[in-house]
């Protein structure tokens, strides 16, 4: 999964976007075919070719992005065995945490390793992260994701019950990151396995208010200090550029749709009145099955001054320019992550040396 290599090669794990909702990862197996609604494609076809190559299907459906895996890459693409950590929580927790080059760290449980594969990277092969997971399967999987992208020498993966057997560790990691229903159970093993002559830090993923209640309860009851919660929110925004329209332009287009608004407005007065003249039973013609037709018209009536760009050019500009301007805008996206889960940090200070006297 780290491999630095410029082209694909056989038993390469490289991720397939095909759309932004439609990520997947793919061991490349020649031999083997990829199967999607974006046409098909041969793994031997992807032998060779370049990390970020656009490659068309053989049936002429569509094509696909091949792009060199990364721990952002991974957690957009993994299979789910559990809710998993987000972009968002993650650099949040790494930068709080102090996770660098060298740490150690504790993870519980492992889940779906997405937190795993960023810590992995994080602290390279100088570090080294204890992973631990009660739900045997989910471990078993697990182990097997770590060997197959090469961090079996970072990630020591534990199958066990942290809240009720404690760590495998005392006085050794730096930090200690608990994803767990009831992270109060493993806070006093927590503070066994962190390091006593340096300080060090811990934090808590916990949903729910009441678990951060029971959480910050713990922590106090154990020494820990500096305890703060805070909730991560992802708004990303959509980036559109749009060409400006000279003022004199706008102006004019103004005063069509307002021309064509009021000769609209005449004419159905006009109509109207000849109506109640000739005592005629009063239709619509653009009435078809009790639906109005949107004609042309109509549509254009619906332009408003809403729809004409703010931006304008300035007055003492030429209309006549070669070439529009175009400014960049910006709106939130419509699919924005909502709440995750609230994150509890905590510090344990030195234990200081004790005195020893004659």
């Amino acid at each position: 999964m780290w491999s630095n290599a410029r082209d694909v090669a056989a038993g390469d794990l490289v991720i397939i976007w095909q759309t932004r909702e439609l990520i997947q990862p793919l061991l490349i197996t020649p031999g083997k075919d990829l199967n999607s609604r974006f046409g098909y494609y041969r793994h031997a076809d992807l032998v060779g070719i370049p990390y970020g190559s656009k490659v068309g299907s053989r049936n002429g459906k569509g094509f696909i992005h091949v792009l060199r895996p990364t721990p952002e890459l991974w957690t957009m693409a993994l299979p789910h065995r559990t809710q998993i950590l987000y972009l968002a929580d993650i650099a949040f927790i790494t930068s709080w945490l102090d996770i660098k080059r060298g740490s150690s760290v504790i993870e519980a449980g492992t889940g779906s390793g997405s937190f795993s594969h960023s810590v992995a990277r994080t602290i390279g092969s100088v570090g080294h992260l204890w992973s631990y997971e009660f739900h045997e399967a989910r471990a078993n999987k697990a182990r097997e994701e770590f060997s197959l992208h090469g961090m079996a020498d970072i990630i020591t993966l534990t199958h066990r019950n942290v809240c009720k057997d404690g760590f495998t560790v005392e006085d050794t990691v730096d930090a200690v990151f608990l994803d767990l229903p009831a992270p109060w159970d493993a806070i006093e093993h927590a503070k066994k396995a962190l390091k006593k002559a340096s300080p060090t830090r811990i934090c808590c993923f916990s949903p729910c208010m009441e678990q951060v209640l029971r959480t910050v309860s713990a922590l106090n009851d154990s020494g820990f200090t500096d305890i703060t919660m805070f909730e991560t929110l992802l708004r990303p925004h959509e980036v559109h550029q749009l060409s400006l329209q000279p003022l004199t332009q706008a102006v004019e287009k103004l005063k069509k749709l307002e021309q064509k608004r009021e000769d609209k407005r005449q004419h159905q007065i006009a109509r109207t009145s000849k109506r109640k003249r000739d005592d005629l039973p009063e239709t619509d013609t653009d009435n078809v099955g009790g639906k109005r037709l949107r004609t042309q018209e109509s549509a254009e009536e619906d332009v408003s001054i809403r729809d004409i760009p703010d931006a304008v050019v300035d007055p003492g500009q030429s209309a006549n320019q070669p070439s529009p301007i175009k400014t960049s805008v910006s709106k939130v996206s419509p699919d924005v992550r909502g709440h995750t889960s609230y994150l509890t940090f905590a510090r344990l200070v030195p234990t200081a040396p004790s005195t020893i006297r004659d």
